[in-house]
């Protein structure tokens, strides 16, 4: 059966923890409703915002299967199985497969550098033992490594299933160069907050992002607006936005991102340790913001 195309603001979605710390199976499927509600038109699981260096293997593919099982097919799937070995990348890879997900998003290997080679020999492996398209998931910030555009390029002419990019290393220069030279090949998601309307504006077919667990109507109605090329109107959207996006990458991505989700009513819980909540004074700020930019009078709970 053929995969979704990938377009569009594909959430990566929050892993709900319980008071215990446990994931919370009911919570996380009521998340991938009100954000389905709201007009969200794709899912990532695992991925940054979803805390996978935090989750078990068992956990990553439980989170897996439940968002494949809540889509039920509604918008595409593409679940993140990038590891810091090849071997749990491609067992994560197959499993993805195995349940159905229409692609998978793939970050490099995080801890140890690595060569070019040896990063393209990590696709390869992945892309054999999964067929499934491939987002690539370049985030110098985490893997210190900033993978160049004519290297990504030779990634899509060489491994079969390399289909996409989500670039998150904040470089409008780097999204323009992969939309207007490469487009014919890769498929460039922009994964970075703060230039998400300039990046839709560039040409780029959507965004992988975080904000949409807590501002999803905003987020989906941002892409709705450009895709229309409703640029007066998508403009003064992202300009009540902005503060959020500036908030989220500030003050702590996965904490601030689940606090927002929460006032949305989406009980997702707290971040698991070492990292923590945010403040009490931040989390007012925050709410103040959301509410500026209408998210919270909006709230979709399911």
């Amino acid at each position: 059966m053929a995969k979704k195309q990938l377009r569009g603001i594909m959430s990566a979605l929050s892993t709900p923890f319980d008071a215990q710390g446990k994931l919370n199976e009911q919570a996380f499927r009521d998340l991938i409703e009100g954000e389905l509600a709201a007009g969200i038109h794709g899912l990532i699981p695992n991925g940054s915002t979803g805390e996978f260096p935090a989750l078990t293997n068992d956990e990553r593919k439980r989170v897996a299967e439940i968002t494949v099982d809540q889509a039920k097919g509604r918008v595409p799937v593409a679940v993140q199985t990038g590891a810091t070995s090849t071997a749990l990348a491609i067992e994560l890879s197959k499993h993805a497969a195995s349940i159905g997900a229409d692609a998978i998003m793939v970050v490099q290997p995080y801890y140890e550098p690595m060569s070019l080679d040896e990063v393209q020999g990590y696709f390869q492996e992945i892309s054999d033992a999964a067929d499934l398209p491939i987002m690539v998931y370049n985030i110098p910030s985490c893997t210190g490594m900033n993978l160049p555009v004519d290297f990504l390029a030779k990634l899509a002419r060489e491994v079969k299933n390399v289909k996409y990019i989500k670039d998150s290393s904040g470089d409008l220069n780097q999204v323009q160069d992969l939309i207007n030279n490469y487009g014919d090949i890769l498929t460039a998601f922009n994964g970075w907050d703060t230039i998400t309307f300039s990046g839709l504006a560039l040409g780029s077919k959507g965004s992988v992002w975080g904000a949409a667990n807590c501002m999803p109507k905003q987020c989906a109605d941002l892409f709705n607006l450009c895709e229309a090329h409703k640029w007066d109107e998508a403009k003064a959207l992202w300009d009540k936005m902005f503060p959020v996006q500036k908030f989220l990458v500030t003050e702590g991505y996965v904490a601030s991102v689940k606090a927002g989700a929460n006032m949305l009513g989406f009980n997702v819980g707290e971040p698991r340790k070492p990292f923590r909540p945010l403040s009490d004074a931040k989390k007012e700020e925050l709410r103040g913001l959301l509410t500026a930019a209408g998210a919270i009078r909006e709230a979709v709970t399911a």
